[in-house]
């Protein structure tokens, strides 16, 4: 039924994103504040400080790894701008598990299938640590692995919860900042991977498809 339902939504977005505009983003919204993250929920990732969306395209970077570009998109209504939060392949966490600090997860974004990445090639503006998109359904790394870190104490990951992403190989932190690029339309800005910790590695869960969480092991 789970699976049937989150089938369903994602077709849903899916289906508005061909029109150009996510009719999903309010549809898709949990009813309330502090909704725990599960495993196989689709959501997009809100950057604290500048209230730019994850986004990802079929737009390779011109430099570094040539890989599928990463950036922080200002729009709200952007289906490029979902992920599905997944565990590493040797978790034994599966979907509709709550995520807890410290473990290991992978995001896949939704419309492209490739997975949120890192390495040591440098990002294009300010010379961080590049991240982008690589791989695909059967195609995953330990470049894919991040580290969920939660602000404040928090054990489990819920919706509206500041929290960090570490980068497993890199040690860098998920990061942006109001650096703009001008041959990307709509204000993106650079997202890329920083090593200290920092006000700008603050991320939330905002808009998505959230699974129910199992509540029994």
């Amino acid at each position: 039924m789970v699976a049937s339902v989150l089938a369903l939504a994602v077709a849903f977005l899916l289906g508005a994103s061909s029109y150009g505009v996510d009719r999903g983003a309010a549809a898709a919204s949990p009813a309330a504040e502090g909704v725990e993250v599960a495993y196989g929920s689709t959501i997009k990732l809100m950057h604290e400080k500048t209230k730019h969306r994850l986004h990802s395209h079929d737009v390779p970077y011109g430099s570094g790894s040539g890989q599928q570009s990463v950036t922080g998109f200002p729009e709200v209504d952007d289906s490029n701008s979902y992920w599905i939060v997944r565990p590493s392949p040797d978790s034994s966490a599966k979907q509709g598990d709550a995520i807890e600090t410290g473990s290991i997860i992978r995001l896949q974004h939704m419309r492209t299938r490739k997975w949120l990445h890192s390495h040591l090639h440098a990002s294009p503006l300010s010379g961080n640590l590049e991240v982008s998109c690589f791989g695909g359904d059967g195609q995953s790394d330990t470049g894919d692995y991040w580290r969920l870190e939660i602000e404040g104490g928090g054990k489990v990951w819920k919706q509206d919860q500041k929290v960090r992403l570490r980068h497993v190989d890199t040690g860098g932190y998920l990061h942006s900042h109001n650096k703009k690029y001008n041959r990307l339309g709509g204000g993106q800005q650079e997202v890329c991977g920083v090593r200290e910790k920092r006000a700008e590695n603050i991320w939330l869960a905002a808009e998505g498809v959230y699974l129910p969480v199992n509540k029994s092991k």
